[in-house]
């Protein structure tokens, strides 16, 4: 058994070579990753989603420098770290800038951080154009944005994110198009100016609320003038109609009640014409009237009151007349 024993160890030897080269030539591409393959040092081809082999110590993968954000369970960034990595993800990826002092237009120092949102696209550019793609894309967006927060002033720049989110995205889209990266989205994630600036803004805020309070409340009186003045015009006016209808139903009654009392001494006239033809019926009514203003005027009186009309005769004829009257219907 002593000379089998090299043969065995030859054998060991080749099944150890073959596995390693079996392991250096087969790559298990997962799905939305690439590996770059260089042959001899100069580019060669990518290894896309699968399995594949290449010839081994001839083909080797690039490994790239690539710059990593570590972050909390809340989003807050830890620490920064790069390392070489062989495999380069194609999904979408989120960058937290660090905050950074910008100056306005009108010489404010303002904070700013921002979250920037990219993929790549073209992995062959992304490794040759330009090295620590992470790092590269930082620096351009930190130069953009002090050209772009410098030619606005500062209350331009706190109203105004959307559109400085857009210049930012399109400033950076076309920049890094030669690199192979898409840049899909820029958020500003804060916006802050100095302390004496924030109070500033804040005693503005209150006055203007107050303004619009003082406004608003005015605008209320006003309202609530107005509507009592049209309430008063509108009883001023039903009460001027309710006073007009009022005088024109009694002016219709006294009327009616004028006009029946007058049929109704007509009708008398005519009995008395009929029962005493001749004689004048004026005399009577007269008489009448004067009796009962005679007895209007005693009324209340004591008894030691006596009251004389001034014209006897002519009571006394008045009284004469209703006795023939009297006579005559017997």
């Amino acid at each position: 058994m002593d000379f089998l024993l090299p043969f065995i160890i030859f054998f060991a030897v080749i099944v150890v070579f073959f596995m390693l080269v079996l392991a250096k030539s087969t790559y298990l591409v997962r799905q939305a990753e690439v590996i770059i393959i260089e042959r001899f040092g100069s580019f060669h081809t990518i290894l896309r989603p699968g399995i594949h082999f290449i010839v081994p110590f001839i083909d080797q993968p690039r490994r790239v420098f690539w710059t990593f954000v570590k972050e909390d369970p809340r989003g807050k960034t830890l620490y920064r770290y790069s390392e070489y990595i062989e495999r380069i993800d194609l999904r979408e990826a989120v960058y937290d800038f660090p905050k950074q002092n910008v100056i306005t237009k009108d010489n404010a120092t303002i904070e700013i951080n921002a979250l920037l949102y990219y993929q790549v696209t073209d992995p062959r550019a992304a490794l040759y154009e330009v090295a620590n793609i992470p790092q590269a894309i930082e620096k351009l967006t930190q130069t953009t944005l002090r050209n772009i927060i410098g030619s606005m002033e500062l209350d331009e720049t706190l109203t105004s994110r959307d559109n400085i989110n857009e210049k930012l995205r399109a400033v950076l889209d076309e920049a890094t198009d030669k690199w192979g990266i898409k840049i899909n989205r820029v958020e500003l994630q804060e916006v802050n100016p100095p302390m004496d600036i924030r109070a500033a803004m804040e005693k503005q805020m209150r006055a203007e609320r107050d303004r619009r309070a003082l406004i608003l409340e005015a605008e209320g009186s006003k309202s609530a003038a107005i509507l009592e003045a049209e309430g008063s015009k509108l009883a001023a006016i039903l009460e001027a109609e309710g006073d007009y209808q009022s005088r024109v139903m009694r002016a219709k009654g006294e009327s009616e009640a004028r006009l029946l009392l007058a049929q109704a001494e007509s009708e008398a006239i005519r009995v008395i014409q009929s029962v005493v033809p001749g004689e004048n019926p004026l005399a009577y009514m007269i008489a009448q009237n004067y009796i009962k203003a005679l007895s209007e005027m005693t009324n209340g009186k004591d008894g030691k009151t006596v009251v004389i009309p001034y014209e006897s005769t002519a009571l006394m004829g008045s009284l004469a007349s209703i006795k023939e009257l009297f006579v005559g219907q017997k």
